[in-house]
């Protein structure tokens, strides 16, 4: 008779998640035909689309056919605005979540109470890759309302049969006297946010390597590894990247397991990922990098072929799981900030300012010009310790991370290095790129 596997927490795995490659794959395939004929039979755009590439669902015969068929891009769930892309009738839709429609009008998604089903039983299986034991307390600190942060991780811990404080953003202050009260063991959050709790618990004169916290299940934004690193030393926690857009579903399409924390997990038998080039959107073999291409394969509500995420990673082997891990997310290629010629990313920014002792990780990249030149400046942190009493380590961390910059990414950036609490804290996911140049 065959033991049930159990997750590092204690919770039996589901089935699929130690299946064999072959299990896998024939699984995906099945799915992947469904949803494809799903959205091509109830959603008119989709069909358009294929109808214009001469592709119908019949021509998909194995996993690779997936190339045949078109993109949905974020402009396509506009142009649909609001309902458009939906597979079932408007009443069998029982939740809608939107994106924030800062560039405009936002995008919207809607959920079966299957699809809700299959939501929470995801994210419960990203909070148990996490380490959740039986018993823990959630504290919930993303954002509640039409973004899929809050009641995505809310669904999932009720799911698993934990106990969940359904906080959300803000009032950082009660929620610093909340954690210290009711103890949770695990907290989910964006990661610039946890920085920012960790910086009022200080502020109150505690150390935040005190709190109950065992486990940080992260995500929402792009954060590096010298962030989780800086996280866990001044927090005393684990912490986990989870990976999820709305579009796709939310949060819990993957999610880092606590035996390896080695890139999150892509929950393969829902989600079926393709790396392809940015620019030519071509596919580009596993193990090189390029943008992230999802295709939803249980999905009703809103069924999702080739979605580009604009992320940027590459796949990688499963490791504590079968399915495939994706490489962290560390930047997106609509976040690209282009300076005379040279491609930034805000994390590689990041990096670099982890690396300076006096440096703490809150920051902001502003672009502006100066006649027909891009120019970078980089607005960073001291940390408590130094602050404005010794000016002559702040002059020296700027001349450092400027020097750093240049040499390692190629540009040149002005560094101001300013007082702790300078920085304006982001409740939710943090704006790293301030474009002044229009």
């Amino acid at each position: 008779m065959m033991t049930q596997k159990m997750s590092a927490g204690g919770f039996p795995l589901d089935p699929i998640e130690t299946a064999s490659v072959d299990e896998l794959r024939a699984l995906q395939l099945e799915r992947l035909k469904w949803s494809i004929a799903h959205a091509y039979n109830n959603v008119k755009h989709f069909r358009v689309k294929c109808d214009e590439k001469g592709v119908a669902p019949g021509d998909l015969k194995s996993l690779g056919d997936i190339r045949l068929f078109p993109f949905t891009a974020k402009g396509d769930l506009r142009e649909t605005y609001p309902f458009g892309m939906f597979a079932v009738p408007r009443d069998r839709v029982v939740r809608i979540h939107a994106s924030s429609g800062t560039t405009g009008k936002p995008t919207v998604v809607g959920y079966t109470s299957k699809d809700i089903d299959t939501w929470a039983a995801l994210v419960a299986r990203s909070i148990r890759a996490a380490g959740a034991r039986p018993g823990d307390i959630v504290h919930v600190s993303y954002g509640y309302g039409l973004f899929t942060g809050g009641l995505g991780a809310h669904y999932g811990a009720e799911k698993l049969g934990l106990t969940v404080v359904p906080f959300g953003g803000g009032q950082t202050e009660r929620q610093v006297m909340l954690m210290n009260d009711f103890r949770p063991d695990i907290i989910m959050v964006t990661p610039s946010y946890m920085l920012a709790i960790a910086d009022e618990f200080e502020r109150q004169g505690m150390d935040p390597r005190d709190t109950s916290i065992r486990i940080g299940i992260f995500g929402a934004e792009p954060w590096t590894n010298e962030m989780r690193r800086e996280i866990e030393q001044r927090c005393a926690m684990s912490a986990v990247d989870i990976y999820g857009l709305s579009e796709v579903m939310g949060p819990g399409v993957a999610n880092e397991c606590i035996e390896t924390q080695d890139g999150p997990t892509i929950w393969e038998d829902h989600f079926y990922p393709e790396i392809v080039d940015p620019i030519s959107g071509e596919p580009v073999p596993d193990g090189e990098a390029g943008e992230l291409v999802f295709t939803s394969l249980t999905k009703e509500a809103l069924p999702i072929i080739r979605y580009r995420t604009r992320d940027l990673t590459r796949l990688l082997p499963g490791s504590a799981r079968t399915m495939r891990r994706m490489e962290k997310i560390t930047g997106r290629s609509d976040d690209m900030m282009i300076i005379r010629g040279v491609n930034v990313f805000p994390s590689q920014i990041e990096e670099l300012l982890l690396k300076r002792p006096e440096l703490s990780p809150h920051y902001v990249c502003e672009l502006t010009r100066s006649g027909p030149m891009d120019e970078l400046t980089v607005r960073v942190e001291l940390k408590p310790e130094i602050g404005s009493h010794d000016r002559a380590s702040a002059a020296g961390a700027e001349a450092a991370l400027a020097q750093s910059i240049k040499s390692y990414i190629g540009v040149s950036a002005r560094i101001i290095a300013e007082q702790p609490g300078a920085i304006a804290r982001s409740m939710g996911k943090a704006q790293r790129v301030i474009d002044r140049r229009k």
